[in-house]
């Protein structure tokens, strides 16, 4: 699998997810325990620019605070910022050497590529889960995911970005293992 397509094949869902959100399930709650649909849209809007310049190889740090996000517009906006980061992930540079993540710190450029394409399916699972409509993503992508949770999740865990892993047989859907392996229940 060719890594420069791993974002927008993680976006290319989430895209038509948006659209099915209507204004009406802003309030209503995610898998994500501290987000209501609006703070998740406000999460991805506000670390968003952030997972854009990791692809570029600039650091991008979020300015202000994120639960301040304006929603005016908020579908094409974030439609727009999820295509950018697509974009910006779309080539074979973005993926090689070091990069920086809304820190000044380097990290492999390899590790943020397979957070940023985690960050966008699961929290399109969130979205799709919390407004009842049916989630899905190639095989493939969601194989690189689950070695890549396998390998990380810990480090996430630590950094308080997952939960506790949910114990899942181990002949369960692909993507039930993924969100499953970030503290969701599938």
């Amino acid at each position: 699998m060719h890594t420069e397509h791993l974002v927008e094949r993680a976006a290319e869902p989430v895209l038509r997810i948006i659209d099915a959100i209507r204004p009406d399930q802003l309030g209503a709650p995610t898998p994500c325990a501290e987000y209501d649909v609006a703070d998740l849209v406000r999460h991805l809007l506000f670390w968003g620019p952030a997972l854009e310049g990791a692809g570029r190889k600039e650091q991008v740090v979020p300015e202000g605070v994120e639960s301040d996000v304006d929603l005016d517009g908020w579908q094409d906006r974030l439609k727009e910022q999820l295509r950018r980061t697509a974009s910006a992930w779309g080539t074979t540079a973005a993926w090689a050497g070091t990069t920086h993540m809304g820190s000044p710190h380097d990290m492999p450029a390899a590790l943020v590529g397979g957070m940023v394409a985690g960050e966008i399916a699961v929290h399109g699972w969130d979205f799709a889960r919390s407004i009842g409509v049916d989630a899905a993503w190639d095989d493939d992508l969601l194989a690189f995911l689950h070695g890549e949770l396998t390998a990380h999740a810990e480090m996430g865990r630590e950094m308080g970005v997952y939960g506790p892993e949910v114990p899942v047989p181990a002949d369960a859907p692909l993507l039930d293992r993924v969100v499953a392996l970030t503290g969701r229940q599938p």
